[in-house]
């Protein structure tokens, strides 16, 4: 069993700052099961966090809601096939099953979503009490760290539905961050022909990596006449600025789709033609969470298709928590994961 021992967690104490604090070990409730965290991944959401424009995340919350870890213990009340020492990938979302859109397939819609690591305490911490519904056995092929990947990927996994791919499919992915960069590696797969939009260098040279035809910095970008079928099939924005949705928009040829996938400020508004979106029958759609999508991405990160690993660049101990936050907010690598528990 565990102790009740402090713990130390990464948590939002104020605006613009994430503080290290030493918190007690949660305590295990029917239905639970206790995750002792092998690997926490920092996200652009923890970003937003810090920053204060995420309207649903709780003051003083430990972050990490990208994790994985072992199953530690199980609450005798809980009923679950996991068994103690299991590697599991956590969805963080957590919806209250009784609303409208938890009855009609959207639960990740829910008004009344706890997210783990976000509105309650999360995986930048030793260890953390999960709903057994939560945790996912992960393949003998992914290790602790690939397994951190799951919930990113199981966001990209929507957005790809959303968009619809099919094969020979022209495709354009703005961003080449970690989500760009699993936008690319399910479309390519799925046989699209993919462009790559992205300013780094660095991440232009990964997106070739990970199956891009082209990849090209955001000046090489040139669109003819999107009504005489110039343009791409299906565009999806991966960074979450106004001038980049608005660049989808432009650059989606006649019947095309659009997805916004980056996550805006909120307040943010993009420019947008009725005309144009009229003339050329555009669809625009975005992505929210990742309903139903975890199962899923546990198994594609157990088949190996697409080397996953190569997008974790940077790896620290909690106790070098703020290097780990430092390299994550540069920009100068892809995904950083952070150990709490070593094996």
């Amino acid at each position: 069993m565990v102790s009740a021992n402090n713990m130390k967690a990464a948590y939002w104490e104020t605006k613009g700052k994430i503080n290290m604090i030493d918190r007690e070990v949660p305590e295990l409730k029917p239905g639970e099961v206790m995750i002792r965290v092998t690997s926490s991944g920092l996200c652009g959401t923890d970003l937003h966090i810090c920053h204060g424009e995420t309207p649903h995340a709780t003051p003083e919350v430990t972050i990490g809601h990208e994790f994985a870890g072992y199953v530690e213990t199980i609450h005798p009340d809980t009923k679950t096939t996991l068994t103690v020492g299991q590697l599991c990938s956590i969805d963080p979302n957590c919806p209250c099953h009784a609303c409208t859109f938890c009855r009609n397939k959207k639960y990740h819609l829910c008004p009344y979503l706890s997210c783990i690591g976000v509105s309650v305490n999360g995986g930048m911490a030793k260890y953390v009490a999960v709903p057994a519904s939560a945790a996912f056995a992960v393949p003998s092929t992914v290790g602790p760290e690939l397994a951190s990947l799951a919930e990113p990927l199981s966001c990209v996994i929507h957005a790809v539905d959303m968009g619809s791919i099919k094969s020979g499919d022209k495709v354009l992915i703005m961003g080449a961050g970690p989500i760009g960069l699993m936008t690319l590696g399910l479309c390519s797969t799925g046989g699209a022909s993919v462009t790559v939009v992205e300013p780094s260098e660095m991440r232009r040279s990964k997106a070739i990596e990970f199956g891009a035809s082209n990849a090209i910095s955001p000046d090489e970008i040139k669109i003819g006449d999107p009504c005489m079928g110039d343009g791409y099939d299906v565009v999806f924005e991966c960074v979450g600025r106004p001038e980049t949705m608005e660049s989808a928009i432009n650059c989606a040829k006649a019947g095309g789709t659009v997805v916004w996938v980056g996550v805006a400020k909120p307040g943010v508004t993009v420019p947008v033609s009725p005309f144009n979106v009229y003339r050329r029958e555009l669809t625009i759609k975005s992505t929210y969470t990742n309903p139903f999508g975890m199962e899923r991405a546990v198994k594609i990160l157990g088949e190996g298709k697409v080397n996953w690993n190569a997008l974790i660049t940077h790896t620290f101990t909690l106790d070098e928590f703020d290097k780990a936050w430092e390299v994550f907010t540069s920009g100068t690598g892809l995904k950083v994961c952070v150990r709490p528990s070593l094996e």
